[in-house]
């Protein structure tokens, strides 16, 4: 059936002036896709021009380029898009505002157009996994899925290829939702802890953020909470569709569950339905048991209990999830790069049965160490750390209450290469080695796939 929406908008688009701020995953594809629909099309960046590798190309298609330390005082086109790593409030960007310019972005533009259902995950931690195996699973019941947001792929470049029959799934970062004046369908949150502080103005901020994935759904859709998280499960309150929870520790009145054997269950009006034992899931930790039960909260009714079964016995995880790298005289390698906050840090620790040597640090977020303080010192027996955050986990580790420097020796590393040296020297057989830095990447890397990417080389490089 033809989108007539969809064709709407392609037929006001043309003529108009495009602006697009920053050109990252969410805007690579969005050049072309206004170009070729007669839209006058620029590029707003703040790499100079000798770092932006694409100008030649997309000067050839007819995009003006803005680039340098002045990129956002070009803000003059009718409709502009925002990067999420943009924040909403920059004044540039309220300025335009006030003129009477359409500031939007990429996701809030598919979420307009898009023509089948569409599940969106958000959280702290946890959701590219959940959202991963929400996709997974519907797959594998043979349902046509388009994944993407802020897992790394933009959806509205693929709009024309969407049927309404589709599934829509998305990952949807603080940055993304902060904006949004509609919600997915099915909205899952899976926990809200301090994150992200560096780019919102408070942590009231980034809750709110969060709450604009439920906020405007309608009365056919599903939200669904994690029930252990204080924040999260607070949010019910504001909820006025089906609410779905899950939980670890209790049973909810509606959702999925993990019973004191071991199982993974769903519950609703009184009758429990087991569904399989966590030994079946292939990827470890407590916490994608979590994650598993997110997912099948968000996807019961729409999968089969076998379908889910058979992910849970195949699906390998997500790259740079405690991903293992490989084994070299009997120590153990792990790229946890994903847990770039202590929630996440904590997730990836309570994974293995014994103490761990851990490569931490990175790019300070403004978020505080001292609740992984205590995690570290009872499961760390090494701690090596690095980058611009270094120094406030140190502070945070040796004011502790129980910090031993004998029982838990502490490393300073310059580079990823040397943090690697370091925990070889160390390592004797039976030791597990993860990086799981609690910090961003930023002020080494581009993002934390790039950083585990570089990690795993260099581990794999070891003889």
């Amino acid at each position: 059936m033809p989108n007539g929406k969809l064709a709407r908008f392609f037929e006001n688009i043309k003529g108009k002036s495009v602006c697009l701020i920053g050109f990252g995953v969410s805007h690579r594809d969005l050049a072309a896709f206004f170009t070729v629909r007669g839209a006058k099309v620029s590029v707003c960046d703040r790499r100079p021009r000798e770092n932006f590798e694409e100008a030649a190309d997309l000067e050839a298609q007819g995009v003006t380029l803005h680039l340098g330390a002045d990129y956002l005082s070009h803000l003059d086109a009718d409709i502009i898009y925002r990067t999420p790593g943009l924040r909403f409030y920059t004044p540039e960007l309220t300025e335009a505002r006030r003129r009477g310019k359409i500031v939007t972005s990429e996701m809030e533009t598919f979420f307009d157009l898009c023509p089948c259902p569409i599940i969106g995950v958000t959280g702290s931690d946890g959701k590219t996994t959940t959202t991963t195996l929400i996709s997974e699973m519907l797959k594998a019941a043979g349902k046509t899925v388009r994944l993407g947001g802020n897992i790394g792929r933009a959806l509205l470049p693929i709009i024309e290829e969407i049927q309404s029959g589709d599934f829509a799934v998305a990952e949807l970062s603080s940055f993304q939702l902060i904006s949004m004046r509609r919600s997915p369908d099915i909205a899952i949150v899976t926990n809200v802890s301090p994150n992200h502080l560096d780019m919102h103005k408070d942590m009231q901020e980034y809750i709110d953020a969060k709450r604009n994935i439920y906020l405007h759904q309608s009365a056919f859709s599903k939200a669904v909470l994690n029930e252990d998280n204080n924040i999260t499960y607070s949010f019910k309150d504001d909820i006025l569709c089906r609410i779905y929870t899950f939980s670890r520790k209790t049973i909810p009145e509606r959702g999925a569950f993990l019973d004191g054997e071991g199982f993974l269950c769903f519950g609703e009006s009184g009758e429990k339905t087991r569904l399989f034992h966590m030994d079946d899931i292939k990827i470890p930790g407590m916490h994608n048991a979590e994650n598993y039960l997110a997912a099948i909260s968000a996807v019961w009714g729409l999968v089969e209990i076998s379908v889910m079964r058979k992910v849970a016995r195949e699906f390998g995880g997500v790259a740079h999830r405690i991903e293992f790298i490989r084994e070299l005289d009997g120590v153990q390698w792990y790229n946890d790069a994903i847990a770039t906050s202590p929630a996440r840090v904590v997730a990836g620790l309570n994974s293995f049965k014994q103490k761990i040597i851990l490569i931490a640090g990175g790019y300070d977020k403004k978020i505080p160490f001292e609740s992984l303080a205590p995690e570290i010192i009872k499961k760390v027996k090494a701690l090596i750390l690095i980058g611009a955050a270094a120094d406030k986990i140190y502070q945070a580790v040796t004011s502790a209450a129980g910090f031993d420097p004998s029982a838990l020796k502490i490393h300073r590393a310059a580079s990823t290469g040397e943090c690697v040296k370091i925990a070889r020297e160390i390592a004797r057989p039976g030791d597990i080695v993860s990086l799981s830095p609690a910090c961003a990447s930023f002020d080494m890397y581009k993002n934390f796939e790039a950083r585990g990417e570089h990690f795993k080389r260099l581990v794999k490089a070891l003889d």
